[in-house]
């Protein structure tokens, strides 16, 4: 029992480090001089233009950082809940709570990659000006990482929901 609990912490924390880094890493679309994410685009290592306001389309690029950061505070308060729950629930109860926001956090991450995947063009098309160096590129690890995140997200949200609480 204590190697299965040992197996979902770990697994737990892996989901939320690879959140992190999906979301902080400069790597949603790269190529091989310049890399661009959900925060900046970056040409070379010294000229970085943040998203902002002039950036069209902004309001769903924000959809994306949004979504991705909740996801990334979920999963944090569902391992915070979990270790609560371990202690405070009685023999036999499932992590029903845990599980909830787990799944919620699978939900975001997946939404943001989604509208990520779909509106990539759109977002090089109405920002020339930004993406002009930037057409031969293709999905980085971080995008990739985000994917494999919602696929851990959502294998703990799942685990949580089956597990019982034993001695």
């Amino acid at each position: 029992m204590l190697v299965l609990l040992a197996f979902i912490i770990i697994f737990h924390i892996t989901s939320a480090a690879l959140l992190f880094i999906a979301t902080i890493d400069n790597a949603w679309w790269v190529g091989d001089t310049f890399s661009a994410d959900v925060w900046r685009i970056c040409l070379n290592a010294t000229n970085c233009t943040e998203i902002g306001y002039d950036f069209d389309d902004y309001a769903t690029m924000q959809v994306v950082q949004a979504t991705m950061i909740l996801s990334t505070i979920l999963c944090c308060m569902a391992f915070l809940l979990f270790l609560l729950q371990l202690f405070r629930l009685k023999q036999g109860q499932r992590f029903i709570l845990t599980s909830i926001i787990q799944l919620l956090s699978c939900l975001c991450v997946m939404i943001a990659a989604s509208i990520y995947t779909d509106r990539r063009q759109d977002f090089h098309a109405k920002n020339k000006h930004l993406y002009s160096q930037t057409w031969g590129g293709s999905y980085g690890y971080s995008f990739i990482l985000a994917w494999v995140a919602f696929a851990f997200t959502f294998i703990s949200g799942l685990m949580y929901l089956i597990l019982r609480k034993r001695k």
